[in-house]
């Protein structure tokens, strides 16, 4: 596998003896297991092998999907939705829905829980009457509000439609191997289940059957992906900087802050790529926004931005910076045809491929937000296939964790979240809430 490369413009990686002892004392936290706020959690940093017994369990649940279902509905939000979610988008025709069964390499896959519009609810539940449906519900608590709420009302829809016994068979749920609420409806209704490790927190839970299921379901190779993950727990293993690329980048944003750079946007080229910032978002968001500090995690999609949001960028207050990830090599092209007359002035481009004018205007914008006052860090993506998708939810999850404790906060909480829960559920009468 070609190793991702991280770059550096207006951005200084001499790194002073201080920072490394932090470094140091950051990894130790992470691969020492204790010693630390938040050690508990580490259970990601050795993802499930390839080969295991787990890989083989969760190909056999996505055969039986595949064979069963036109539809996947994946019930879930936070953590348990946008890791998935964003493997398929990546790693799947960008339309893949719409594609015709033999084409689609799997059934229709749609998500729900992840917000609280009935609209969305009932629209998307009117398209899938004439379909056969296996629901795969994601929590680990199962108190999540939006996630219980969705399937609370899916599964009355599922009785409608399939009766009870029916229902049973076509539920497959992704919880704690022992407690919740999830664990408790799932035993009670005989269902199918996938265990949430007790030490892998939500938003780094992607390479667990909480984001496997789903994208093996969609036909993508999640032991080559589990394969990349791990190619990436060896790579990023080291304590020493000048090796270490996923460490570079923690420490260098870190370095940014220090001198006023309160936000970072993470930037692609690849509409596919959206979800993915929507994934990174809550890791870096709910990892390191609390006691005050952290980097606000922003996104934006160019080159649609860069006619909107690439204004503020370039000339808006210098309290920025920006990751872009680059895909080196993208799965297909298409070249400008040549038409007679010149009616749009574009000939000059004719016989030159769309991927090419898409990388001069990186190369651009790059170039003038560099000009205009905006570090940038850009990591270098081979290629967008699965082995390369597990390193870089792998790269990302090891960097955010030691950022956070180079920071000086707990990177495996969320007290603010649990805050705004309590609120809602007092607001919402429930029993033995407080304000």
């Amino acid at each position: 596998m070609s190793k991702i490369r991280l770059e550096a413009t207006a951005i200084d990686l001499r790194f002073d003896e201080s920072i490394l002892e932090q470094v140091q004392q950051a990894h130790d936290y992470l691969h020492q297991n204790g010693g630390s706020a938040g050690h508990g959690f580490l259970g990601w940093i050795d993802p499930p092998a390839e080969s295991g017994e787990l890989a083989e369990e969760l190909l056999g649940a996505a055969a039986y999907i595949r064979g069963k279902a036109d539809v996947l509905l994946v019930i879930g939000i936070g953590g348990s939705y946008a890791g998935g979610r964003a493997g398929i988008e990546m790693l799947t025709h960008p339309f893949r829905n719409q594609l015709p069964p033999e084409q689609r390499n799997g059934p229709e896959i749609y998500f729900l829980g992840q917000n609280l519009s009935a609209s969305y609810i009932k629209g998307l539940l009117s398209i899938l009457e004439d379909r056969d449906v296996i629901v795969n519900v994601i929590s680990k608590s199962g108190t999540t509000t939006e996630t219980a709420i969705a399937f609370r009302i899916v599964l009355g829809w599922m009785h409608n439609k399939y009766g009870a016994k029916e229902t049973a068979r076509r539920i497959i749920a992704t919880t704690d191997r022992s407690k919740g609420n999830l664990r408790r409806i799932s035993e009670a209704g005989d269902y199918r289940t996938f265990d949430i490790p007790e030490d892998v927190a939500g938003r780094y839970s992607v390479l667990t059957p909480v984001g496997l299921l789903p994208m093996a379901v969609a036909g993508i190779d999640i032991q080559s992906m589990l394969r990349g993950a791990r190619d990436a727990r060896d790579q990023y293993s080291t304590c020493d900087l000048t090796q270490n690329i996923c460490y570079q980048y923690a420490v260098a944003r870190n370095k940014l802050l220090n001198q006023g750079k309160l936000i970072e946007i993470l930037v692609s080229y690849e509409p596919g790529m959206a979800l993915f910032a929507e994934w990174w978002k809550q890791l870096f968001g709910e990892s390191e926004g609390k006691d005050g500090k952290g980097i606000f995690p922003a996104s934006v999609q160019f080159t649609t931005d860069l006619h909107s949001i690439g204004q503020y960028v370039q000339q808006g207050p210098r309290h920025l910076f920006e990751t872009i990830l680059w895909v080196e090599d993208a799965h297909c092209n298409v070249e400008l045809p040549e038409l007679a007359g010149d009616p749009d002035e574009l000939n000059y481009l004719a016989g030159k491929t769309l991927n090419f004018v898409n990388e001069q205007a990186f190369f651009g914008a790059l170039q003038a937000h560099t000009e205009g006052d905006v570090p940038n860090l850009v990591l270098r993506i081979p290629r967008l296939d699965a082995q390369h998708v597990g390193h870089l939810f792998y790269f990302f999850e090891k960097a955010c964790a030691l950022s956070g404790y180079l920071l000086g906060v707990n990177p495996f909480d969320q007290p603010g979240v649990e805050m705004s829960k309590r609120n809602m559920f007092k607001l919402l009468g429930k029993s033995g809430s407080t304000l």
